[in-house]
Formats: structure tokens, sequence, C-alpha cells
């Protein structure tokens, strides 16, 4: 199944977030490929920075020539379909584009958010709705931030709204977080934040009540426990589980992400979620010619947390396994560890929470101002790293986590996946 090196081969990469052009990026280092990157927008979108975008201190867009190597053929067109038998996809366009190789990088979005099949970490395409969340009434008055466009609407939205709106951010993760206490430090609106069970599960707990600290001295009313969690959304209010309705000109929904159906429309295996099965080297279990990357992929039923520092590194990873393929070389497995949890607070304060390798909080935390200016040192690394593996491709690392392996022996995973240990 490998393809000769003295030939030439496609390579198709679906999404163009931090896993898809890191992948792309690193495929151009074997000369006898050709790469094509499809992308519903013709810009790179920074998600990590869309609450700034909707608070006005950033605009999250960065042109792709800043981030993509040259050789890597940009399509701007939305994926409709894999048709892994015909190794080919249906482009929202008519056209159809065939591939030796097929890097599925799509990540996720919003639950309820509006978008195509081929939503990229924050690079996704207006078009059908995704199945909303649960809670009544969600999909249609909360406004979900994971999107480019979603975040300008918010963003609207928020300058059309008098000065005393009340502002509900519903989720306690680092996108509620730095959500809410942008628009409390910008805004002037008066912003609620709904956890549900607690803030910052991440967070190790003196790390979590710093956070807590700094959102009051925001002024921001924080809401956790036992009832804390959004049961309805009306146009002007949100009710709570514990029965109380609290008034919400503008609700912002941060409570969950999803995956784009593209992998079931295509029929490949998936876990519940909709994530792609595969095996360690991030093989797709259904063929060995798809390979899956980012917040799209389950590598063994035990997917990495949804981030771009995890989908960067499996993006990497994705273009190794494809490399070592082609050369006719046995894929590794994959062995990624993590850093930790950058949040911003506002521009002034932040916190870098770090953790141990298998991406379980440690007790240290870097806080206020120097957790700002290190979270804006990261947000900034990101994108020189994407931008120097296309300078330079293969010249990207990551942190290894040895105990993934261990876990894997005493997790069952989800039926049909590979381990190869």
């Amino acid at each position: 199944m490998a393809e000769n090196t003295e030939g030439t081969a496609t390579v198709i990469v679906i999404g163009g977030g931090y896993a898809g052009v890191m992948a792309a990026n690193r495929l151009t280092q074997h000369a006898g490929l050709t790469v094509r990157l499809i992308n519903p927008r013709p810009h790179f979108v920074e998600r990590i920075r869309l609450h700034q975008l909707v608070c006005g201190s950033d605009d999250a867009v960065t042109d792709y020539p800043q981030v993509l190597a040259s050789d890597v053929d940009l399509v701007v067109d939305t994926v409709e379909r894999i048709d892994a038998a015909g190794r080919s996809v249906t482009l929202a366009s008519g056209d159809s584009i065939g591939y030796d190789y097929l890097i599925c990088a799509v990540g996720s979005h919003s639950t309820g958010e509006a978008v195509s099949g081929t939503a990229v970490s924050g690079t996704a395409a207006p078009g059908t709705a995704a199945p909303g969340p649960a809670v009544p009434g969600a999909a249609e008055f909360a406004h979900p931030i994971a999107t480019l466009e979603s975040a300008r609407r918010l963003r609207d939205a928020l300058a059309a709204a008098p000065a005393t709106a009340a502002v509900t951010v519903v989720g306690a993760g680092p996108t509620g977080i730095e959500t809410a206490a942008e628009l409390a430090e910008t805004s002037g609106h008066a912003v609620t934040l709904v956890c549900g069970e607690v803030l910052g599960p991440y967070l190790h707990p003196s790390g979590r009540r710093y956070v807590a600290k700094h959102l009051a001295r925001l002024g921001v009313s924080v809401l956790q426990g036992p009832g804390a969690e959004v049961t309805a959304v009306s146009r002007d209010s949100v009710r709570l589980g514990d029965g109380r309705t609290l008034p919400s000109d503008v609700t912002v929904w941060t409570a969950g992400f999803a995956v784009p159906d593209l992998a079931r429309r295509s029929a490949l295996s998936t876990d519940a979620a909709g994530r792609i099965l595969t095996d360690e080297t991030l093989t797709s279990v259904d063929d060995p010619r798809i390979i899956a990357a980012g917040d799209i992929s389950a590598p063994s039923g035990l997917p990495l947390r949804m981030s771009c520092q995890a989908a960067m590194f499996l993006g990497a990873h994705a273009a190794d396994t494809v490399l070592s393929r082609i050369a006719g070389n046995p894929p590794t497995p994959l062995d990624q560890g993590f850093f930790g949890q950058c949040i911003s607070l506002g521009r002034r304060a932040g916190i870098f929470q770090l953790a141990h390798k298998n991406d379980t909080a440690k007790r240290l935390h870097i806080s206020g101002r120097p957790g700002a200016k290190l979270k804006e040192i990261v947000c900034r690394h990101i994108i020189r790293t994407v931008a120097g593996e296309a300078r330079k491709p293969g010249s990207t690392t990551w942190p290894k986590d040895p105990g993934r392996r261990q876990l894997l022996q005493s997790e069952p995973g989800e039926p049909g996946t590979q381990v190869p240990l």
C-alpha cells in the first residue's frame, strides 16, 4: 500500500486550522508529494483569540502566506463527503479531488454552532446547523463563539446592546472564563459566568481559587455548585437547575464542543461523539490511507484534550504517519504529552496552569500580569511554530508522555480500535 518514493503522490488535508496547517507544512519535506489543503476560508483563524475579537483587541485572523508553506496548494472550498473506496473527496462546489492519502483535521465547534461539515478549529464556514445543545432555547437564543462568524455576530450583538444589558456566559472552561473576563474588563456590561458544578475543572484548586478571586475583582458574578447549570435559554433570560431565572439580554454559549458529522456522513467508524476512530498512529481503523488529526481524532478510543496544543502536535504526527507509509516504513505510535493550560483574564492578568505530561494539573501556576504576558507569548509562539514548520518542515518537536501506554493497557477503549504497544 506504500507509494513509490521516486514517483509522485497526492495528500489531501481537510481543514486549515492548527492541526491541518501543521500537517500540510510538515508534509512538504517530501519533495515528491502534491499537498492540497482544503479549507472554507482563504485565511487562517486564531481560534484562541476569538474572545479578543469579540471585545475588539484582536481580529483573530492571519493571512495564510504567513503560516502556510508556498508548496501547499490551498483550495478554498468545503468538503461534503469523503469517498474512501474511490479515494476522493466531493466539494461543495461540485468538484471532486482524488488522493493517495488523506488527513482529516476538521476540528470542532460549539454545540449548536451553525457550521458546514468541515468545521476546522475556529475556521469553519457558515452552513447547515449542527445538532444543538440539549438545553431548550440554547441553539435559538445563545451566541456560540467557536468560529470567526459566530464571534463576529456576538461582537455585533454586544455593540447593539444597551450599556445596562445583562450578559451571561455559560461554561466554566477556558473559553467561558476568558470571554467573561474580557467582557467584564472592556464592555462595561454586568457579566455572570454560569459554571455548573465547578469553575475551571482542569485547574488545580490553587489555580481555581486565583481565577475566582480575579473574576470577582473584575465584577464577574460566578455561579457554581449544585443547581448552577443552565436548563433553558430564552431571548432575555436563562433558567438554572435550582429554579432561578436570571435576566440575560445576551447569552454566550461555551458549554461544550462537538465535531462535524463529515466522518459519519462518509461512513467512517467514529466514537459516540463523532470523532474518527484510529489506532495509535492516527490511522483510521477502516482505511490505512485515511489519517485523523486534532479534535476529530480518537486514537484507541482515548482522545486527547481538545486544544490547539494537542492539535498542532497531532497534525505533525499525522504527517509523519503518512510520510512513513509512503516510504514503506511502519509508522510510530502516538507519544504526546502536555505542558499545561493558559487562560487569559482580560488584557492585564492571566494564569498558566502547569501540568504533568499526562495532562493533569500540577499545584504550580503562574498568575497575574506574568500570567497574562506568558499567555500572549504562548499565542505568538503557536503562530511562530506553525510558520516555522513551513520554513523548515520536520523541525517541530513536542513533549512525550510515556504513561499513555500504561493507560492504554488499563483502558479497553472503543470496540474495533487497534492499540499497537
